[in-house]
């Protein structure tokens, strides 16, 4: 990281061809689960993924409680824990439910959700850390950050850079992590704010990302996040900082995507493969070149909707005139990776 002011800057990085193969297989990952459209369960998705994400970001900082507390707080259930705990759930809950509203290039926004973040927990919620910090391992201190005096230059040149970069979002994000940590602008709550604008950044680029838990996956290897940013420190490069994060979001992708059965009968593949928005029985036999109704009936539509890879357009009257059927969330899945296994 520099240390003047500079609107030109570049923030020092290597693209590997590990970098290059992660962001391949990444956006592959999340090219598939794009063909979850099913709203309700999306919203149940959201909120299940909301809360593993909070847990995970308020753990590494030491927070103790439990995903089964988040979920009572965020249900407006009395929880017993310290205040200060409990507190720093509410603050996250209240940053995340703007997350919507920030824009990753915008310097206020992430003022204002620091505020938010860190408010009743440090004095300057919301506000330049005025004093030096280092960044300590038990009693070592691993880490000293730029001093209190050069924090908004070194900020704003992010920004700018941020604002004008042209480096692929899952790249780009994972400087921008790297480079607020190094930084480390605020007195306090760094971290779980470094990580809350990677995932803000991702999710500009692919909304899915504003609901995966990539979070819960650094708590699980802490010690390889802190040693990705000395490595790339000790390196002037944020290249395996890059790579680590890359790690992480390929695993929580491929850990996101519902399982799907593979092993359908032939009959149902070929049903699958040729739905198309909703259709009716007569429409779906006509395009299999099907006569026979009854084996249509027991060898294609029954087995499929038993598995729960198509559904009924008015389930309540399964025998309607009116009938239709349309893939389910796990139908589309299973096209999906049939077609790019």
């Amino acid at each position: 990281m520099n240390t003047s002011s500079n609107s030109n800057y570049q923030p020092p990085y290597t693209i590997t061809p590990e970098i290059l193969n992660r962001v391949a297989a990444i956006s592959e990952a999340i090219g598939r689960l794009t063909v979850l459209t099913d709203r309700a369960r999306a919203l149940r998705l959201r909120r299940i993924n909301r809360i593993r994400t909070i847990f995970g970001s308020l753990a590494i900082e030491g927070n103790t409680l439990t995903e089964a507390q988040i979920t009572a707080i965020l249900d407006g259930k009395r929880v017993i824990a310290s205040p200060r705990e409990v507190r720093e759930v509410k603050n996250a809950l209240s940053a995340y439910e703007r997350f919507d509203t920030y824009k990753p290039a915008a310097e206020k926004d992430l003022l204002e959700a620091h505020r938010i973040l860190m408010s009743s927990l440090i004095d300057d919620a919301g506000i330049y850390r005025r004093g030096g910090v280092g960044v300590m391992a038990g009693r070592q201190v691993i880490h000293m950050a730029p001093s209190a005096h050069q924090v908004p230059h070194l900020m704003a040149d992010l920004f700018g850079w941020l604002a004008a970069t042209n480096a692929h979002p899952l790249i780009a994000s994972s400087v921008f992590h790297y480079e607020f940590e190094f930084i480390h602008p605020f007195a306090d709550g760094n971290g779980r704010m470094g990580r809350l604008w990677q995932s803000l950044i991702l999710a500009r680029w692919n909304p899915l990302f504003a609901d995966i838990p990539v979070e819960s996956l650094i708590f699980e290897h802490q010690a390889e996040y802190y040693e990705a940013i000395q490595e790339s420190t000790r390196e002037t490069d944020s290249a395996p900082f890059i790579a680590f994060m890359l790690r992480m979001i390929s695993a929580t992708v491929t850990t996101s995507a519902p399982q799907v059965n593979p092993q359908v009968s032939p009959q149902v593949g070929e049903l699958l493969a040729v739905i198309e928005g909703e259709m009716g029985r007569e429409a779906l036999q006509a395009i299999l070149d099907l006569s026979d109704r009854k084996s249509f009936r027991e060898r294609y539509l029954r087995p499929a909707l038993a598995d729960g890879l198509i559904e009924m357009t008015i389930p309540n009257k399964p025998n309607s005139r009116l009938q239709k059927y349309r893939l389910t969330d796990r139908g589309r899945l299973w096209r999906a990776q049939r077609r790019h296994p």
